[in-house]
């Protein structure tokens, strides 16, 4: 994890415009398709949750503004981030279940199936005191929606970027996948945003790359 020098950095002047926000986070929804990743995720007999939540995060460590984080008046960036995800357990609730991220996805998966078996059995709202670098991440598989919001707290600030996919669908001949990205406006613009779309879009389209089955 390093410190960014304010007085160097480039996006000092948009920092400090948005982080006066009472509302600083911006979203936005768009479909991906999953035409070559569903099958073969599906042939190799592996969860689809834990392989999106691997793509997702594999896209998103490639991009340096989502390692941001606000701490107080400074931003750091740390040199991994980790998925936190939704894990439903008992009378329709859940539990937060962060996964530690590596690259290989082998051994993400494992630790994937481990951990969320784990919180399964010992649900828990609370994230580890003093980290903030997650992902929160959550699957609507009910609904393949349009625009999706996050509930976030504003003091201290929250800039954990937040994701949300949905319930597939067809589309002609193709599979796709709403998913949702929402995020600190003072951290990253739009074109941020966009560079993760297209990762995680190239990821889905070459699915043995990606999981180490080519």
């Amino acid at each position: 994890m390093r410190t960014i020098d304010m007085e160097s950095w480039s996006r000092r002047t948009h920092f400090e415009f948005y982080n006066e926000f009472d509302h600083p986070h911006f979203g936005m929804c768009a479909n991906v398709d999953l035409t070559s990743f569903y099958p073969r995720v599906k042939a190799l007999d592996i969860s689809i949750t834990t392989a999106i939540v691997y793509v997702l995060s594999r896209a998103a460590n490639a991009i340096p503004e989502f390692r941001y984080r606000i701490r107080g008046g400074e931003v750091v960036e740390h040199d991994v981030v980790h998925p936190s995800i939704t894990v439903l357990t008992d009378d329709d609730l859940f539990s937060f279940c962060t996964i530690d991220y590596v690259e290989d996805f082998s051994a993400f998966a494992a630790r994937a199936a481990d951990t969320v078996a784990y919180f399964r059995e010992h649900p828990t709202l609370e994230d580890e005191a003093g980290r903030d670098d997650f992902l929160f991440m959550t699957a609507i598989p009910w609904v393949s929606f349009t625009s999706f919001l996050h509930p976030l707290q504003s003091h201290p600030p929250d800039s954990v970027p937040r994701f949300a996919w949905g319930k597939f669908f067809a589309e002609g001949e193709r599979r796709k996948m709403p998913l949702g990205v929402q995020a600190h406006h003072a951290l990253m613009d739009g074109v941020h945003v966009g560079r993760f779309y297209e990762a995680v879009q190239d990821y889905l389209a070459h699915p043995g790359a990606v999981l180490g089955d080519p």
